[in-house]
């Protein structure tokens, strides 16, 4: 069995299973915004039937949604665990077939949670089931990413440029906020507050909505009367309000990025381009955010929203990667450089000796 770095067949392969993973999770978050989450009520079956017997006919309603989501995660499973044997037996690198085998044990981990929400029915498991799949996507694409062509020419330790923008913490930082940022907005989704401020950019009309009984009381009328919606409570108040704090926060963070890259790299390099779109993803992200509000949560507007969180959370993860790689600090840079450079003669001392 010969194992080599250059699979330009395993490559394609990674990438198409981190794609299978995006619309996977796309089809998670119809399934949360058509609140189908339990149209299913029993796991692994599908009504008594086999998941991939179960009648055509009957796919209506939300039993659409779940039903389709349980398909596209069974076949997301299959390519990953041929994703993992491929890379054991081809890949030369140890440390990225056991990335394969991490991929194999988070994707399994992910069915198991996906099923225990139905059987325990418990809002809990949703939200660790979400943050699952958002790692586990960041996993496919960073697998697809080491074993691309562009990974195998990416410059090298000797060749690599000094950080002195300090742009390796930031991409790091901005990326794990936004990682906390997407755990919010599963527990808002599961917790079903994700309306709990009907208005935006303010709240209640306010720059900060008013959180004592009374005032949340009279929240809660309005919301029966005129939305005929569930009742809200502080708790989900001020979740909604951190949520969009730290919005604000992570774009302001990612245009910093963006505008470091650009001036410390240069418009042309892979960083400062990444960086760019980052900084469009955000974007895109806040008006969906808020498109959600104003649309009173559309199915398809949030699902969207969920997409951009997870395209985000990627793009961050792979700055980071690429960073660690093409960007040295400035002191552990001169340190390998003065360990790969040959040491010159000191003046006045012969460089061979002569009889």
């Amino acid at each position: 069995m010969t194992r080599t770095k250059e699979n330009r067949w395993l490559g394609r392969y990674a990438l198409l299973t981190a794609a299978a993973t995006l619309a996977l999770i796309c089809l998670g978050g119809l399934v949360t915004s058509h609140g189908a989450g339990m149209a299913v009520p029993d796991w692994p079956n599908t009504f008594g039937y086999n998941l991939f017997f179960f009648p055509i006919s009957k796919w209506v309603g939300g039993i659409f949604y779940e039903h389709t989501h349980r398909l596209v995660a069974s076949g997301v499973g299959l390519l990953t665990a041929v994703l993992a044997v491929w890379l054991w037996c081809k890949e030369s690198r140890r440390w990225l077939r056991w990335l394969g085998v991490l991929a194999f044990f988070a994707v399994a981990l992910q069915g198991v949670l996906g099923g225990l929400r139905v059987v325990l029915f418990k809002d809990e498991i949703g939200i660790f089931h979400a943050a699952l799949a958002q790692l586990f996507f960041v996993l496919t694409c960073s697998i697809a990413l080491f074993t691309s062509r562009w990974w195998s020419d990416a410059p090298s330790l000797k060749s690599a440029r000094p950080d002195d923008g300090g742009l390796r913490p930031l991409f790091l930082f901005a990326t794990l906020l936004i990682f906390a940022q997407l755990i919010l907005g599963a527990t808002m989704r599961h917790q079903h507050a994700g309306l709990s401020i009907p208005d935006f950019p303010a709240a209640y009309g306010r720059l900060w909505p008013a959180l004592d009984a009374e005032s949340v009381a009279r929240y809660n009328q309005d919301r029966v009367e005129v939305n005929a919606i569930n009742p809200i409570t502080a708790f989900q108040i001020v979740l909604q309000m951190t949520h969009r704090i730290m919005a604000l926060a992570i774009l302001l963070l990612v245009a910093r990025a963006a505008w470091l890259a650009n001036w410390r790299l240069g418009p042309h390099h892979p960083l400062a381009k990444v960086s760019g779109a980052w900084l469009g993803l955000i974007v895109g992200q806040v008006f969906l955010g808020a498109a959600t509000i104003w649309t009173r949560k559309s199915a398809d507007i949030a699902t969207a929203h969920v997409a951009f969180g997870a395209l985000s959370l990627m793009t961050g993860a792979m700055l980071v990667i690429i960073a660690f790689r093409c960007l040295m600090p400035a002191p552990r840079r001169e340190a390998v450089r003065a360990k790969l450079t040959p040491l010159a003669p000191e003046p006045g001392i012969a460089s061979d000796v002569h009889v």
